[in-house]
């Protein structure tokens, strides 16, 4: 069983990681985090990321697929010219819609290792938010 901040960890040791914030999407507040958050202290972080969440969701450009059907958006990339944000929307049954937002390092981080990495590790919390 993975426990959430077991999961955390295991995110900050994604090559890269700077910090990471798990938030409830409903309330846009701040569950758990790890490493850094001392530009943007976590709430801070929880509130801005949930309104970008929001945003995404509720543009219904943004999840259509090609073919003119629905789709759902599982995550949302923010990159800058030093760093690169993963906001990862979770499957499961929670009460609410949990996301996590890991900040990298855009000179140590590998966009599409994190990816992957990052989708194991969440599945893996995701089934035991099932169980």
């Amino acid at each position: 069983m993975t426990d959430i901040d077991g999961c955390l960890r295991r995110i900050m040791d994604i090559p890269g990681a700077c910090s990471v914030t798990l938030v409830d999407g409903a309330s846009g507040l701040a569950i758990a985090a790890a490493g850094r958050h001392d530009l943007v202290d976590q709430h801070e972080d929880a509130a801005a990321t949930t309104d970008v969440v929001r945003a995404v969701l509720g543009c219904a450009a943004l999840a259509t697929r090609p073919d003119g059907g629905d789709d759902d958006v599982t995550e949302i990339i923010v990159s800058g010219t030093r760093a690169y944000h993963l906001l990862n929307l979770l499957n499961g049954d929670f009460d609410g819609r949990l996301f996590v937002h890991v900040l990298f390092d855009g000179d140590t981080g590998n966009l599409a290792m994190a990816r992957f990495q990052l989708r194991g590790i969440l599945g893996e919390l995701a089934e035991d938010g099932r169980s």
